[in-house]
């Protein structure tokens, strides 16, 4: 039997190669086409009443850059965020059932009153943090720990997308869905990428990566119930095998 042939579309650093041995412990051929490649911008969070992380690349760069929370509440959105944290030996005191921004907005907006909120993240994080958090009484501050760029070699798994060759594509991020189809529009297109994909098993880590596939006219087959890449790939493998 021929292997099913997933791509896998995570930032070029040690989570694309993770990515694929598990992919292949899943009796996978993956595609390894990372559409991420992560740019410190070299600012450090700020001192405030709460500290919010969003991901895991956010804490190991604010902790590279020589930043500690004092006496900081720590926020983070999902538990792989905590955990980075934890490694780090910095103490976690909230993080939200929804693993969202807008779950913690909703969790934390009763206590931001007349505080001050430092928000650490990427330069592409949506406003519904500060929005919220802000209307909520906080007095929020945005520190933008770096970018994600698209790396130069990005877009076999578009081609490959395109012409139909692809049994499954795992999405991880709302910009990796933003580079995939930017390069699906310099090259044949969005719309002869919706009919390559049509067969495709399309897997979203979350409720915003699903969002961002869908407005780009995607069906979207699988969204795990939490945040994390092995199940996410999992579910999306599993679903492959039961359209075989």
């Amino acid at each position: 039997m021929t292997k099913p042939t997933v791509a896998v579309l995570r930032p070029d650093d040690n989570r694309i190669t993770e990515a694929v041995e598990y992919l292949r412990s899943l009796g996978v051929s993956p595609v390894a086409d990372p559409m991420l490649t992560i740019r410190p911008t070299g600012a450090t969070p700020v001192a405030a009443d709460y500290c919010i992380f969003t991901s895991r690349t956010g804490v190991q760069i604010a902790i590279e850059q020589g930043w500690y929370p004092s006496s900081a509440t720590v926020c983070a959105v999902g538990q792989q965020t905590a955990s980075a944290l934890r490694d780090y030996g910095v103490p976690v005191d909230f993080v939200p059932s929804m693993f969202t921004s807008r779950g913690l907005v909703e969790e934390l907006a009763a206590e931001v009153d007349g505080s001050t909120v430092e928000i650490a993240r990427s330069a592409h994080g949506s406003d519904v943090l500060i929005q919220g958090l802000e209307a909520a009484g906080g007095d929020i501050d945005e520190t933008q720990l770096y970018r994600l760029d698209r790396p130069t070699s990005a877009g076999r798994s578009v081609s490959l997308a395109t012409d139909g060759q692809l049994d499954g594509i795992l999405f991880t991020s709302p910009r990796t869905v933003a580079h995939f189809c930017e390069i699906a529009a310099e090259q044949d297109g969005v719309s002869a990428l919706k009919q390559g994909v049509a067969e495709t098993c399309i897997g979203a880590i979350g409720p915003p990566t699903a969002r961002a596939i869908r407005d780009h006219g995607i069906t979207v087959d699988v969204i795990p119930d939490t945040v994390e890449f092995y199940q996410l790939a999992d579910h999306t493998v599993k679903e492959i095998d039961t359209r075989n």
